[in-house]
């Protein structure tokens, strides 16, 4: 940090296991993935290179060593599996994940219907070589998962051999554990966090809004992800308290509270000559 403030919450350091921050690069040059390394680098932990993008992406290899060479983990959207598993190409897709030197890999079934004892046998085959990590939810609108289907999906995937499970709500953050307004489903995600251990789980939040609601609901150091890449330092200062949203969550009750108190001067309209 460039200098030192008080009252500002523990984060934890990379590698991390909690206080996760994943962005999603849905086709940044070269160059800006350079400037987000820069910039950002000792902040985010993992890249997914969003739904197929990867397919289209120019110097791909390029871009996966930038960001593995600075210590970021990437992996390919989910959807790209889903495509694979749609094609019958599940080797084509494992031999993709080496050529890449991808040490990470995401399952899920947003897009198609998956068995989810056939979606577990992905999870468990892809875990022997690479740290894996599934989403759990649906990609459409109006599709509703019950809050019990939600845990016990979560648990079976981290048994089965998922390193994180992935709160699904798209890179639109209306879908999923949110309700179309973008506002989170507060009984769904309190239900999940009474079964499945917080930080096994990664909140997709792609709107500020929801960053602050699961900063203000599990602390500093939850998993957030589908953050905008030009969002990361914002984040984190709402991660700190050093931004307006967030601001009171982490000073003493007696300061925040005599502060919130504190009106402006009053004007008395003369100004001086």
């Amino acid at each position: 940090m460039n200098f030192s403030l008080s009252h500002i919450p523990a984060r934890t350091a990379k590698p991390r296991e909690e206080g996760l921050t994943m962005v999603m690069d849905k086709g940044l040059s070269l160059r800006q993935v350079d400037d987000l390394i820069e910039t950002s680098g000792d902040l985010v932990d993992l890249v997914k290179l969003g739904f197929g993008t990867s397919y289209l992406m120019p110097r791909l290899k390029d871009k996966v060593k930038r960001y593995t060479d600075a210590g970021i983990r990437v992996y390919l959207g989910g959807t790209l599996f889903e495509a694979f598993i749609a094609r019958g190409q599940f080797d084509a897709y494992r031999r993709l994940l080496r050529e890449l030197k991808l040490d990470c890999a995401e399952v899920s079934d947003g897009s198609i219907t998956l068995p989810h004892d056939e979606k577990c046998r992905y999870i468990n085959l892809l875990a022997q070589d690479h740290t894996v990590l599934s989403e759990v939810g649906s990609k459409e609108t109006g599709i509703l998962i019950s809050p019990a289907k939600w845990v016990r999906m979560m648990n079976t995937e981290l048994e089965a051999g998922s390193w994180k499970v992935i709160a699904e709500a798209r890179e639109s953050g209306n879908v999923g554990i949110y309700r179309p307004s973008g506002h989170a489903h507060t009984a769904l995600v309190n239900r999940i966090l009474a079964k499945v251990p917080g930080r096994d789980i990664l909140w997709e939040a792609p709107q500020k809004s929801q960053q602050v609601w699961f900063i203000k609901q599990i602390g500093a150091n939850v998993n957030l992800g589908n953050v905008p890449a030009e969002e990361v330092i914002p984040l984190e200062t709402l991660r700190l308290g050093l931004r307006g949203d967030t601001f009171f969550q982490y000073l003493p009750e007696e300061v925040a509270e005599k502060l919130r108190q504190v009106k402006p001067p009053e004007q008395d309209g003369k100004t001086k000559g």
